[in-house]
C-alpha cells in the first residue's frame, strides 16, 4: 500500500518577491519571464535596486511548490531537499512542516552556508522573472534520497531545474531507478527555456526511456520539440511520457494520455502574478490523478488552481483555499 502519492526531489529556495516596472527590470539586466541563475555578489548587486521596495516572503522552490499544493489539498507528499543552518534554512523546513509535507531535513543536519534563495520580480503584465542563489540546495546529492519512502510512493516527481547540478541530477536520477524498480510511476517538469537550451542532457537523464507525466508550457514543449506546430509538438512530446500535460496559460492546457488528446479550457482570470502557475497546476493535477480523477477532469482542477494563484501575488494559496477549489470538482 502506498504512503505518499507524491514523493519529489528539488531545489530549496526561500522566495522574495517584488513588482517591479519594465524599466527597472532592464536596469538591472534580468532576463525576463525566464529563470537566471546568479552568484552571491551578483544578488547583492540585484538586491541594491529593489532596496526600500515591499517584499514578500514565501518558501518556494519549482518542486517544493508543487508538494504544498497537493499536500494542501489533502495528499500525502515527501520531498527531498536541501538547506543551510540559516535562519532561511530553518524558516523553509518550518514551512514544510506546517503545510504537512514529510521531509528528509527532519533526518539531515543542515550545512554551513546559505540556503538557496530566489529573487522574483514581478512587472505590470504579470510576467515573473526570477534570479536564483542556489546557495546550499547547489549540494542537494544522493544522501536526500529516502529510498524506503520512494517505494511507499504512487509518482516520483523530478524538478527539471537539477539538470544544472551535477550532484543534483545524480539524486534525481537515481531516485528514478528506484522507482521504476519499486513499480512507482515516474514524472517530470521541464521548469524553464533555460535548462532546455543549457542543460538538456540532464533532462534527458531524466527522461530515460521514458515517463509516466510530463509537464511542460508552450514555450519549454516549443523549445524542446524546435518548432511552434502545436500538432508537431503534442505528437513529439507523447514519445517521452504515457501522459503529457501542456499548459497553455489563458488558453487553458492539453493532456494526452493513452495517445488520445483533450483540450482543458482555461478559467478566465485578470492575471496578477504567474508565478507558481506552472507548478500549481502540476500539484493539482497529480492530487487529482492519485485520487481517481481521469486526466482531464485532474488537467481541469489544475487549470482552476492555477488561475487562482495568477490572480493575486504570490505563488502559493492557503490551504482553505484549495480545499475550497477542491469541492467545486466533487459530485
Amino acid at each position: 500500500m502506498s504512503h505518499h502519492h507524491l514523493y519529489a526531489i528539488g531545489n530549496a529556495l526561500v522566495d522574495t518577491e517584488y513588482e517591479v516596472s519594465d524599466a527597472l527590470l532592464a536596469a538591472m539586466g534580468v532576463s525576463k519571464r525566464h529563470m537566471t541563475l546568479i552568484d552571491s555578489a551578483q544578488r547583492t548587486e540585484l538586491l541594491s535596486h529593489v532596496r526600500g521596495l515591499h517584499a514578500r516572503r514565501t518558501g518556494g522552490g519549482s518542486a517544493g511548490n508543487t508538494v504544498v499544493a497537493l499536500a494542501q489539498l489533502g495528499g500525502q507528499a515527501f520531498y527531498s531537499c536541501r538547506v543551510a543552518d540559516d535562519e532561511l534554512g530553518s524558516f523553509y523546513a518550518q514551512d514544510l512542516q506546517r503545510n504537512g509535507v514529510a521531509t528528509n531535513l527532519t533526518h539531515t543536519a543542515a550545512l554551513a552556508g546559505q540556503t538557496g534563495s530566489c529573487m522574483v520580480l514581478v512587472t505590470p503584465d504579470a510576467e515573473r522573472s526570477m534570479c536564483t542563489f542556489l546557495g546550499a540546495t547547489s549540494e542537494l546529492d544522493r544522501q536526500a534520497l529516502h529510498p524506503q519512502d520512494i517505494a511507499k510512493s504512487k509518482i516520483y516527481y523530478m524538478e527539471g531545474y537539477l539538470a544544472a547540478s551535477p550532484t543534483g541530477l545524480e539524486a534525481a536520477v537515481e531516485g528514478r531507478r528506484l522507482a521504476v524498480q519499486h513499480g512507482v510511476q515516474t514524472a517530470l517538469t521541464l521548469s524553464d527555456v533555460s535548462m532546455i537550451n543549457f542543460c538538456r542532457s540532464g533532462l534527458e537523464a531524466m527522461i530515460g526511456d521514458g515517463l509516466d507525466y510530463l509537464f511542460a508550457n508552450e514555450e519549454e514543449a516549443q523549445t524542446w520539440c524546435g518548432t511552434t506546430d502545436e500538432s508537431a509538438i503534442l505528437a513529439q512530446l507523447q514519445k517521452l511520457a504515457r501522459t503529457v500535460c501542456l499548459t497553455q496559460g489563458p488558453r487553458g492546457s492539453w493532456v494526452i494520455s493513452a495517445g488520445q488528446g483533450v483540450q482543458v479550457p482555461a478559467v478566465p482570470v485578470q492575471a496578477v502574478d504567474t508565478n507558481g502557475a506552472g507548478d500549481m497546476f502540476a500539484g493539482a493535477f497529480l492530487y487529482g490523478i492519485t485520487h481517481g480523477m481521469s486526466p482531464a477532469q485532474a488537467a481541469a482542477l489544475g487549470n482552476r488552481a492555477a488561475a487562482e494563484v495568477v490572480g493575486q501575488h504570490g505563488n502559493r494559496l492557503t490551504a482553505e483555499r484549495l480545499q475550497a477549489i477542491l469541492r467545486e470538482f466533487k459530485l
